[in-house]
């Protein structure tokens, strides 16, 4: 018998085509009001205790610029999890990956070790995509075994120790990618032509939100000519900011965004209809991967060098930020915006404790505290939902 697709649809819950929400309400837009409260009070905050103001254009550069580096995987890491999977090896991935640059650089050159390392990344998620995929392990298990897997691996090419390169000269090339800031010139021009760039899509899309978006874009530019705000940002911001606009243009704008989200709600209802699951559970892994291993060049040209403990819990916080911004446990929604806006937040609130001079050593029980809340607040709405 043939199977309605709406029908199917409607009785499993995939997402409707045209994705009309609520935008503005604060189940879907809860993550910004909730960093825009943050920013606020750890302003006052900062104004009242006489320190250096947390909103000071040079400090909001320094937030992003640390938030960029899990903000790169937490894209990828999202569709991982709106597919209906999880990656806990994210973290030992990049430090692989910048350990091979720096020790391959004085081998093969630094060029060829690059492209080496981003093939290890994307292979590392390929493998878990494949055990998870054909072997039908639960995703949890697999990744947990690759990340400590990777981590003894990381362990034998180190021999325990720091890993360099023997000459220095030759990872220029590799420092040249991460080190350096580059200046908006206008940022309300650059924030106009992002808010247009989105009203031209919702366009396309048929969307109601084409003319506030439209409208807000139009003020930002009005803005700028009264006020001339150029911002200096390290250049991993600007990597951060085209991996997550990309990925959100697809996400949301195109049917495969549509179809990530119907095999993380029910991969059986979407194979009926025709929906390669496989390969929408596979691309993930390997992007996360490919992410991952980028953020490891980023981390070797940062430090110059690797310990076998690098990055040892960038894959919790990676996690807590995209459950932070909303992204399911169970699989079926999710947004790479609320994501990283969910990195910003712990980070913001990391800075924030720093100035205050309450210290980096609460980093910990932040990320935690904040993990509980964001799981407990999904978990609660989705019981509602189903009552």
């Amino acid at each position: 018998m043939a199977l309605n697709i709406e029908t199917v649809r409607r009785r499993t819950k995939l997402p409707r085509a045209d994705g009309r929400l609520k935008s503005f309400s604060l189940g879907e837009a809860g993550i910004y009001y909730a960093l825009a409260i943050i920013w606020i009070v750890l302003e006052i905050c900062t104004q009242f205790l006489g320190v250096p103001n947390f909103l000071d254009p040079a400090n909001l550069a320094n937030i992003f610029y640390q938030s960029s580096f899990v903000a790169i995987i937490a894209v990828p890491m999202t569709l991982v999890l709106i597919s209906g999977n999880f990656d806990l090896s994210v973290a030992a991935t990049a430090a692989i990956s910048a350990a091979c640059v720096l020790l391959l650089s004085d081998v093969v050159g630094i060029y060829p070790a690059m492209v080496i390392s981003l093939i290890a990344g994307a292979f590392i998620g390929l493998v878990n995509a494949a055990i998870v995929q054909g072997l039908g392990i639960n995703a949890f298990i697999v990744t947990l075994a690759t990340m400590t897997a990777l981590r003894g691996v990381l362990l034998i090419i180190t021999g325990g120790h720091t890993a360099s390169a023997n000459d220095r000269e030759l990872t220029l090339p590799l420092k040249a990618i991460e080190n350096g800031i580059w200046v908006l010139p206008n940022l309300w021009w650059c924030a106009g032509a992002v808010v247009l760039a989105s009203s031209a899509f919702a366009w396309w899309q048929k969307s109601h939100r084409q003319l506030l978006l439209m409208a807000v874009g139009i003020v930002l530019f009005a803005i700028g000519f009264y006020f001339d705000a150029s911002w200096a940002l390290a250049k991993p911001v600007y990597y951060m900011a085209a991996i997550t606009a990309i990925t959100y243009a697809v996400t949301r704008f195109t049917i495969v965004g549509r179809r990530l989200q119907a095999v993380g709600a029910n991969s059986e209802a979407a194979r009926l209809i025709g929906i390669n699951v496989n390969r929408y559970r596979v691309v993930p892994f390997v992007l996360n991967g490919l992410a991952a291993a980028f953020v490891g060049l980023l981390f070797a040209a940062r430090i110059g060098a690797v310990l076998p403990n690098a990055m040892t819990g960038m894959e919790l916080t990676v996690i807590a930020a995209a459950i932070l911004g909303g992204t399911s446990l169970f699989g079926g929604s999710g947004n790479v915006l609320k994501s990283v806006a969910g990195v910003v937040v712990i980070y913001s609130l990391i800075n924030g404790f720093d100035i205050l001079g309450l210290g980096t050593s609460y980093q910990g029980v932040i990320e935690g505290v904040v993990l509980i809340i964001a799981a407990a607040i999904y978990t609660v709405g989705r019981r509602r939902k189903q009552a």
